[in-house]
Order: structure tokens, then sequence, then C-alpha cells
């Protein structure tokens, strides 16, 4: 459409496998664009692979993480997630070096949600929760309800 019409197609969505499928990105976070750029660029921005480990203690295993390896962490979902550059070299030398349990462990290519959280700090699903509390808070009270 944009190329046979010679059109500009603004799409806005919280849902970034949609985005996946633009020319170019913006991101916005409380309401400023922090980057734009084509999907792939933003992808390389994270660099590495994303872990993403379940233990008995992720606070120790947190502390150890950033201590040993320099890594910025993430919790969510009671897991702990972080980059490294090899994830097949990286996950059998942190398996044996581990002072914790290690329920689980993953490791794949970054995502665009990976973006908006290596930006932001948070997962886009906590704004888009907080935007559905909002919406729904003045829908009540529009409704005369408190």
């Amino acid at each position: 459409l944009q190329e046979r019409e010679n059109t500009t197609i603004f799409l806005t969505t919280h849902y970034m496998d949609e985005a996946e499928n633009c020319d170019r990105i913006s991101i916005i976070d409380m309401g400023k664009i922090i980057a734009i750029d084509t999907p792939e660029n933003l992808k390389k921005k994270v660099m590495g692979d994303i872990i993403t480990v379940e233990t008995t203690n992720n606070k120790n295993l947190s502390k150890e993480i950033e201590n040993k390896y320099g890594k910025k962490i993430f919790l969510y979902d009671n897991k702990i997630q972080f980059e490294v550059d090899d994830s097949e070299r990286f996950i059998p030398q942190f398996i044996r070096e581990s002072k914790e349990d290690i329920l689980s462990i993953s490791a794949r290519k970054p995502t665009l949600d990976d973006v908006f959280l290596s930006l932001t700090g948070r997962k886009i699903r906590d704004e888009s929760a907080n935007s559905i509390g909002r919406m729904r808070t003045r829908m009540k009270m529009r409704r005369g309800h408190r």
C-alpha cells in the first residue's frame, strides 16, 4: 500500500510483533520519544543473547550475576533476565560456577520487547496494564461511580 499509493501509514500498538512489520519504529516512554529506527537496528542495540534464569533465591543470584559478570539485571515474574555476548559458552560455565540452585535457564535472540525493556527498564505489558487501569477509572468516573 505504501509503495503503490506513496503514503505513510502510522500504527499505534503495544504489540511488538505487530511493530516488527513496520519499516521504522518510534519507542515512546511516558509520552517522550526515546528511540526511532528500523526493528533490526533497534534489536542490535540489545547486544547478544537474552538469558532468563529461574532460581530458588533471585536476590542472591542477582547479586552474584551483577558482581561476578557485571551484568545489568531485570527481574520479572520471579525470573532474572540479563544479556550475554555468547549464550552457548556462558550457560555451561554459569551453571558450574553458580552458588544458587538453578531451576531453569534459557537463551534467545533479542526481540522488540527486549529493546523496550532495555530502554525503559520495564516491560511494555506494565505500561499497557497501567493504561488500561487509568482508562477504566476514567470510564467509571464518567458514569458517576467512584
